[in-house]
């Protein structure tokens, strides 16, 4: 099987070495390499439905536009495709920011092929948020962080009524890191039930991502027990 993928990268250098990394893969097909956002939106734009990247490898840092503000309007666009943030940063405002905007992974670049790969396959099979090692320890700190705020930083707030009992059941589950196959085990329930049920949680709470639902969770502290 061979994966979809796009690169916007602003770095000569970084490009082809990305592009080193895909000869080692071999199941990623490389769709377009964008050299801004601008220039990842006109590509996007310009292709039928079925010639779209499934993933996008996402600079941060670019002239132009940026990638977080090309993930927020290619999300608004095109909300089927997933974003992967390539970056040598792991800035605390950045990884949030990205998340927020619709990513759904975050990969520092010097990771080697086998991860680049496996965060494509994670993203679009599981529902899950690749994460380099160093960039999940910085997460889970932030999320510490929000879920033990000083007394005066509370944001307590009900989930919203119209999410059901089942959808808070599943957001439970999500939020505890399982994918939608082991939630479907859990609940025996066919896959293609909870990720029906997962997309009207999204819907619901009007974000884009397996990671923002967790990051509101968090926030206002949707969590049992």
């Amino acid at each position: 099987m061979e994966f979809r993928i796009a690169l916007t990268e602003d770095n000569a250098v970084n490009r082809n070495t990305f592009m080193q990394k895909l000869k080692v893969s071999g199941r990623m097909e490389l769709v377009f390499v964008a050299h801004n956002g601008n220039e990842c939106l006109e590509e996007l734009k310009g292709l039928p439905h079925n010639s779209l990247p499934e993933v996008i490898f996402m600079d941060l840092e670019m002239p132009e536009l940026d990638g977080i503000e090309t993930i927020r309007l290619a999300k608004t666009l095109f909300p089927h495709i997933q974003f992967i943030v390539l970056t040598v940063f792991d800035d605390d405002n950045k990884i949030f920011e990205a998340i927020r905007a619709g990513a759904s992974g975050y990969i520092l670049k010097h990771e080697p092929a086998a991860v680049l790969e496996a965060a494509v396959v994670e993203v679009l099979q599981t529902g899950g948020a690749p994460m380099s090692p160093a960039i999940a320890r910085k997460a889970l700190q932030l999320l510490s962080r929000a879920t033990n705020p000083a007394p005066d930083q509370t944001q307590t707030q009900e989930l919203p009524v119209n999410i059901t009992e089942r959808e808070q059941e599943i957001l439970q589950h999500m939020v505890s890191g399982w994918d939608a196959k082991r939630i479907a085990s859990e609940l025996q329930v066919s896959v293609l039930t909870i990720r029906k049920h997962i997309a009207n949680i999204y819907d619901k709470l009007h974000v884009n991502s397996r990671a923002q639902v967790i990051s509101l969770a968090h926030k206002h502290k949707w969590l049992k027990g």
